[in-house]
Protein backbone atom coordinates (compact mmCIF):
# COMPACT_ATOMS: atom_id res chain seq x y z
CA UNK A 1 0.00 0.00 0.00
CA UNK A 2 2.79 2.65 1.08
CA UNK A 3 4.22 2.19 -2.75
CA UNK A 4 0.46 2.96 -4.20
CA UNK A 5 0.70 6.22 -1.86
CA UNK A 6 4.02 7.32 -2.87
CA UNK A 7 3.24 7.01 -6.67
CA UNK A 8 -0.07 8.88 -6.31
CA UNK A 9 2.09 11.70 -4.70
CA UNK A 10 4.61 11.84 -7.21
CA UNK A 11 2.25 11.95 -9.99
CA UNK A 12 0.71 14.72 -7.91
CA UNK A 13 3.66 16.54 -7.64
CA UNK A 14 4.79 16.45 -11.52
CA UNK A 15 1.51 17.31 -12.52
CA UNK A 16 1.27 20.49 -9.81
CA UNK A 17 5.26 21.58 -11.95
CA UNK A 18 3.80 21.10 -15.19
CA UNK A 19 0.33 23.31 -14.39
CA UNK A 20 2.81 26.33 -13.08
CA UNK A 21 4.95 25.98 -15.85
CA UNK A 22 1.96 26.04 -18.52
CA UNK A 23 0.94 29.15 -16.88
CA UNK A 24 -2.42 28.56 -17.16
CA UNK A 25 -3.49 30.92 -14.50
CA UNK A 26 -3.49 33.65 -16.67
CA UNK A 27 -5.25 31.74 -19.21
CA UNK A 28 -8.09 31.21 -17.16
CA UNK A 29 -8.40 34.57 -16.36
CA UNK A 30 -8.62 36.27 -19.83
CA UNK A 31 -11.32 34.05 -20.37
CA UNK A 32 -13.11 35.37 -17.38
CA UNK A 33 -13.92 38.27 -18.98
CA UNK A 34 -17.04 36.26 -21.12
CA UNK A 35 -19.04 35.34 -17.94
CA UNK A 36 -18.49 38.97 -16.79
CA UNK A 37 -19.39 41.04 -20.19
CA UNK A 38 -23.14 41.26 -20.40
CA UNK A 39 -23.51 42.73 -17.06
CA UNK A 40 -20.16 44.93 -17.18
CA UNK A 41 -21.81 46.78 -20.62
CA UNK A 42 -25.29 46.15 -20.30
CA UNK A 43 -28.14 44.29 -22.54
CA UNK A 44 -28.08 47.21 -25.29
CA UNK A 45 -24.18 46.82 -25.71
CA UNK A 46 -23.92 43.30 -25.45
CA UNK A 47 -26.86 42.70 -27.92
CA UNK A 48 -24.55 44.81 -30.54
CA UNK A 49 -20.97 43.92 -29.32
CA UNK A 50 -19.70 40.59 -28.56
CA UNK A 51 -16.34 39.65 -27.26
CA UNK A 52 -14.65 36.79 -30.19
CA UNK A 53 -10.95 36.43 -28.58
CA UNK A 54 -8.29 37.40 -26.54
CA UNK A 55 -4.71 37.36 -27.45
CA UNK A 56 -1.95 39.12 -25.58
CA UNK A 57 -4.05 41.61 -23.23
CA UNK A 58 -5.82 42.85 -26.63
CA UNK A 59 -10.16 41.61 -26.24
CA UNK A 60 -11.28 41.72 -29.95
CA UNK A 61 -14.58 42.09 -29.91
CA UNK A 62 -17.43 41.93 -32.78
CA UNK A 63 -20.05 44.53 -33.34
CA UNK A 64 -23.01 45.04 -35.37
CA UNK A 65 -22.26 47.86 -37.31
CA UNK A 66 -19.43 50.51 -38.36
CA UNK A 67 -21.68 52.93 -35.87
CA UNK A 68 -21.29 50.95 -33.29
CA UNK A 69 -17.89 50.34 -33.35
CA UNK A 70 -17.49 53.95 -33.99
CA UNK A 71 -19.59 54.80 -30.57
CA UNK A 72 -17.98 51.93 -28.62
CA UNK A 73 -14.25 53.17 -29.57
CA UNK A 74 -15.23 56.46 -27.33
CA UNK A 75 -15.49 53.76 -23.93
CA UNK A 76 -13.41 51.35 -24.64
CA UNK A 77 -10.83 52.60 -21.85
CA UNK A 78 -13.75 52.83 -19.18
CA UNK A 79 -14.78 49.14 -20.29
CA UNK A 80 -11.48 48.15 -19.82
CA UNK A 81 -11.08 49.70 -16.49
CA UNK A 82 -14.37 47.73 -15.33
CA UNK A 83 -13.71 44.83 -17.25
CA UNK A 84 -10.07 44.94 -15.07
CA UNK A 85 -11.32 45.83 -11.86
CA UNK A 86 -14.24 43.34 -11.74
CA UNK A 87 -11.60 40.26 -12.93
CA UNK A 88 -9.48 42.16 -9.75
CA UNK A 89 -6.64 41.69 -12.26
CA UNK A 90 -5.12 43.51 -15.26
CA UNK A 91 -5.82 41.59 -17.78
CA UNK A 92 -7.26 43.32 -20.72
CA UNK A 93 -5.13 46.09 -22.04
CA UNK A 94 -6.63 46.77 -25.16
CA UNK A 95 -10.09 46.42 -26.86
CA UNK A 96 -10.08 46.15 -30.84
CA UNK A 97 -13.56 45.99 -32.22
CA UNK A 98 -14.29 44.91 -35.87
CA UNK A 99 -17.90 44.68 -37.39
CA UNK A 100 -19.03 41.35 -38.53
CA UNK A 101 -22.37 39.00 -37.90
CA UNK A 102 -23.08 38.54 -34.41
CA UNK A 103 -24.42 35.19 -33.03
CA UNK A 104 -27.24 36.15 -32.26
CA UNK A 105 -28.90 32.54 -30.92
CA UNK A 106 -25.63 31.83 -28.95
CA UNK A 107 -26.24 35.41 -27.40
CA UNK A 108 -29.59 35.35 -26.74
CA UNK A 109 -28.77 32.35 -24.22
CA UNK A 110 -26.04 34.41 -22.80
CA UNK A 111 -28.04 38.07 -22.42
CA UNK A 112 -30.15 37.19 -19.72
CA UNK A 113 -33.61 39.11 -19.78
CA UNK A 114 -32.26 41.32 -22.51
CA UNK A 115 -35.50 41.95 -24.75
CA UNK A 116 -34.12 42.34 -28.80
CA UNK A 117 -34.58 45.73 -30.24
CA UNK A 118 -37.11 46.47 -31.96
CA UNK A 119 -36.96 46.27 -35.95
CA UNK A 120 -38.73 49.15 -36.43
CA UNK A 121 -36.54 51.26 -34.60
CA UNK A 122 -33.37 52.87 -36.36
CA UNK A 123 -29.68 52.14 -35.35
CA UNK A 124 -28.88 55.86 -34.58
CA UNK A 125 -31.81 56.50 -32.29
CA UNK A 126 -31.20 56.11 -28.83
CA UNK A 127 -33.75 56.37 -25.89
CA UNK A 128 -33.91 56.48 -22.31
CA UNK A 129 -35.03 52.90 -22.00
CA UNK A 130 -32.25 51.34 -23.69
CA UNK A 131 -30.28 53.40 -22.30
CA UNK A 132 -31.61 52.33 -18.66
CA UNK A 133 -30.20 49.05 -19.58
CA UNK A 134 -26.84 50.28 -19.37
CA UNK A 135 -25.87 49.91 -15.82
CA UNK A 136 -22.48 51.91 -15.20
CA UNK A 137 -23.39 55.57 -15.16
CA UNK A 138 -20.17 56.62 -16.52
CA UNK A 139 -20.59 54.48 -19.61
CA UNK A 140 -24.61 55.50 -20.08
CA UNK A 141 -23.85 59.26 -19.75
CA UNK A 142 -20.44 58.76 -22.62
CA UNK A 143 -22.87 57.26 -24.90
CA UNK A 144 -25.40 59.99 -24.55
CA UNK A 145 -23.23 62.50 -25.33
CA UNK A 146 -22.03 60.20 -28.60
CA UNK A 147 -25.83 59.70 -29.28
CA UNK A 148 -26.39 63.30 -29.11
CA UNK A 149 -23.62 64.56 -31.00
CA UNK A 150 -24.34 61.77 -33.33
CA UNK A 151 -27.94 62.82 -34.04
CA UNK A 152 -27.32 66.36 -34.54
CA UNK A 153 -24.35 65.64 -37.57
CA UNK A 154 -27.49 63.61 -39.18
CA UNK A 155 -30.00 66.81 -39.37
Amino acid sequence: MPKKDSQLEKLGEILEKSLKRLDLSAKMAEYGVWPIWNDIVGPTIARNAQPEKIRHGTLFVKVASPMWMQQLQYTKEMMTEKLNQTLGRGVVKNIFFFVGKLDTEAHRSEAKGASAPSPSMPESKLDEAHLGSVKDPEIRRALQRLYRVHSRKKR
